[in-house]
């Protein structure tokens, strides 16, 4: 891979004072400048394929006021964990299928991006974006919306039975008592994997990495395709412990699950949900007027409905339940950058040793 950057550490630039949801009014700027670009035109009859790797229950609430706004627009909703996406727009280089894709990784859209498949685009409201939440180009290639992180959960009741204390840090998780009790997103195929396995990577160091993740393995009982599985085989009992992400650990926690999600002491992998607009001969103009909308003011409400850190400041907005009061503290020092450049080889790596116990793939 080529991707060369220079790129101090995110997290530290996201300690900074009103990033949070609900810290402060956000700062109306009006459209940013689409200078030497077509402008999105709104209302216009058209078809577009929108990829990404958004859990299923987020995305037809999130296209509600699209679809009120610009019925005339039909939206074709191509969706699959991370991975299986990445690898898809990927595969499809020379023929791109998709116009636009809407919160895929932040890392994803970097490779993409170092492999010239991306346009840049400006979207309308592009100014009220922490700069920490997009490419530093301009126009930038790519416009993040929130950040996920790596969670714990744990059902309680299966924990009580085999009287065992909850594991609150990874460190935990690789004590023997574990063994064959857990369950985790495959990084090929999940974001969630990935970012788990790269926060790994950077709080240890690579070396001692691969040494944790021998012992985790041994305790391991499946490698799952969908980042949210474990969090759901934790609340239906199926293993007592899923290294998942933090909403969808809470998302069963609301519906009754017995389960408790805890956010790793030495800091929560993470990375960026994202949007961009897919290199290709004809640019549609609905493929714009859709990234306009994803960072509009609707949207973001609901975002900030299922995710504690935003990239626009919402005025009384809220740390959704069951997140600390300050979600940021929970972020382990990363470098998406570095990621990027790392992806290939951490997952031919990851593969060799630990694939023997992935999910069969449907």
């Amino acid at each position: 891979m080529k991707i060369n950057f220079n790129w101090k550490s995110m997290t530290a630039m996201l300690l900074i004072t009103g990033l949070l949801a609900g810290c402060g009014t956000a700062k109306q700027e009006g459209a940013a400048s689409n200078s030497g670009q077509q402008p999105a035109v709104s209302g216009k009859a058209g078809e577009i394929n929108v990829y990404t790797a958004m859990e299923e229950e987020q995305i037809q609430t999130y296209l509600t006021s699209f679809k009120s706004q610009n019925p005339d627009v039909k939206v074709n909703i191509v969706r699959d964990s991370t991975g299986i996406m990445t690898a898809k727009l990927i595969a499809e280089k020379d023929n791109p299928q998709a116009d636009v894709v809407w919160g895929l990784a932040a890392t994803s859209l970097l490779v993409m991006d170092d492999q010239e498949m991306l346009e840049p685009y400006a979207p309308k409201g592009v100014d009220r974006v922490l700069p920490e939440f997009k490419d530093k180009a301009n126009p930038p290639k790519w416009v993040g919306i929130d950040i996920w992180e790596t969670a714990i959960i744990v059902n309680k009741v299966e924990m009580e039975k085999r009287n065992l204390t909850i594991p609150q840090s990874y460190e935990e998780l690789a004590k023997p008592e574990y063994k064959g009790l857990i369950a985790m997103p495959h990084p090929a195929s999940s974001g969630t994997g990935y970012l788990t396995v790269n926060a790994l990577n950077q709080l240890y160091g690579k070396e001692k990495a691969w040494q944790y993740m021998d012992k985790l393995h041994e305790n391991m009982m499946l490698y799952t395709h969908s980042g949210s599985k474990p969090a759901k085989m934790a609340a239906s009992g199926e293993v007592p412990i899923g290294i998942s992400y933090g909403y969808s650990g809470i998302l069963e926690q609301k519906k009754g699950a017995p389960v408790e999600v805890i956010f790793p002491k030495e800091g929560s992998g993470w990375d960026m949900e994202a949007n961009a607009l897919v290199k290709k001969k004809e640019i549609k103009p609905e493929a714009k007027l859709f990234l306009d909308w994803a960072i509009s003011e609707e949207p973001m409400k609901e975002y900030n409905k299922n995710y504690a850190i935003l990239s626009i400041k919402q005025e009384g907005g809220s740390t959704p339940e069951g997140y600390s009061k300050d979600p940021v503290s929970q972020l382990a020092k990363l470098d998406l950058y570095q990621a990027a450049r790392d992806r290939e080889t951490v997952l031919a790596e990851w593969e060799e040793k630990y694939g023997s116990k992935a999910e069969p793939k449907n």
